[in-house]
């Protein structure tokens, strides 16, 4: 560990050095890289800092606590003991620093949301989470961009895609991929029986064009009028557009925009980050199979959370972590359950390390 930091005040040492190297500021690709991992390693070295101090200081209270004076000796052996806590805290909050670093922690990211089981109450449960999520990233500072939409009759969303950018999305949300399950009474019960729906959730990390190499003879676009409100353009011109990438079968329409060019613009950033995600998801698998303990596999399939109305309870089936809190998680309050699972992943890591 101590090897770590060391050359993590050593790396810092440097990248300030560059940073100071008029090429450097000029090169703004370069300049963003090694601000990040800057702002990643002086977390570990300002934790080691706090550590060595602790360390000296708990040196000096052992002396005390052999001084031949009795109220000098008291004193160090009642510092060994708030000392000996500290480093103890500093340890672990410095093995969580030094965890493998997930590279995507700090994109924005693309959400996408569908209704699944349950009809019309699937969707309406669907646009319930997209408002859930939209009022978590406003309380984040976060900024939302209307990606894709199919609005149901009923209310809610068949699908909806949005973009959620800020400082660490990804490193927040990336867990909530999966299948939420709602237990309610739906509008449309007369009876007042409780159903149980479902919606899919795919959260992926944005994709630049270095991440992802897309062949433009791999992609069939087809354009298509526009559906919805939108003005006078809406069915006039074809400004809406559907890109099939062929190699994987993979479909993203984006109807969003007045001019087919960003539209256009728009679903090839939908599918990078699509493809992505697919080599993301391959990369785990292999991760997951070497590493039993996980946080859920990501898949839209695996039921991750239960929202039940009737008892105000939310449960992450993933960590067996419950909260009596639906109503507030709804309003966006996902803090809570956000932080037990960045938790208990980094619980995970580190029992894996060991």
């Amino acid at each position: 560990m101590l090897n770590r930091l060391q050359t993590a005040e050593k790396r810092l040492a440097e990248i300030d050095e560059e940073l100071l190297d008029e090429k450097v500021t000029r090169d703004i690709k370069r300049f963003k890289e090694l601000s990040k991992e800057r702002s990643y390693l002086d977390k570990q070295v300002e934790a080691f800092h706090r550590y060595q101090k602790t360390v000296s200081n708990l040196e000096d209270a052992k002396i005390m606590a052999y001084d031949s004076d009795p109220e000098i000796a008291e004193m160090g052996k009642s510092e060994i003991k708030t000392l000996e806590e500290e480093e103890a805290k500093l340890i672990e909050e410095i093995t969580e620093l030094l965890l493998p670093r997930d590279p995507n922690d700090d994109k924005n990211i693309i959400v996408e949301i569908r209704g699944a089981a349950g009809g019309d109450e699937a969707n309406i449960f669907a646009g319930d989470l997209f408002r859930m999520y939209t009022r978590y990233a406003e309380m984040q500072g976060w900024k939302i961009q209307m990606l894709d939409e199919s609005p149901s009759e009923a209310g809610g969303f068949a699908n909806v895609s949005f973009m959620i950018k800020g400082d660490m999305v990804y490193s927040k949300l990336k867990f909530e991929s999966g299948a939420h399950r709602v237990q309610r009474v739906p509008r449309t019960e007369a009876s007042g029986r409780i159903h149980t729906s479902t919606a899919t959730v795919l959260v992926m990390p944005e994709a630049e064009e270095i991440d992802v190499q897309i062949n433009p003879n791999d992609l069939q676009v087809d354009t298509y009028h526009s559906q919805g409100a939108g003005g006078q353009n809406v069915n006039k011109t074809e400004s809406a557009v559907r890109i099939t990438h062929k190699p994987t079968g993979i479909v993203v329409a984006c109807q969003t925009e007045k001019s087919q060019i960003q539209n256009r613009e728009i679903a090839m950033q939908m599918l990078r980050a699509k493809i992505y995600s697919t080599l993301l998801e391959e990369q785990q698998s292999k991760i997951d199979s070497e590493r039993k303990l996980k946080v859920g596999t990501g898949e839209r399939s695996e039921k991750i959370r239960t929202y039940n109305y009737p008892q105000n309870r939310v449960t992450d089936h993933r960590i067996g972590f419950t909260i009596q809190q639906l109503d507030r998680v709804m309003e966006g309050e996902l803090e809570p359950i956000i932080e037990a699972l960045i938790h208990y992943d980094q619980a995970t890591k580190i029992a894996s390390e060991q």
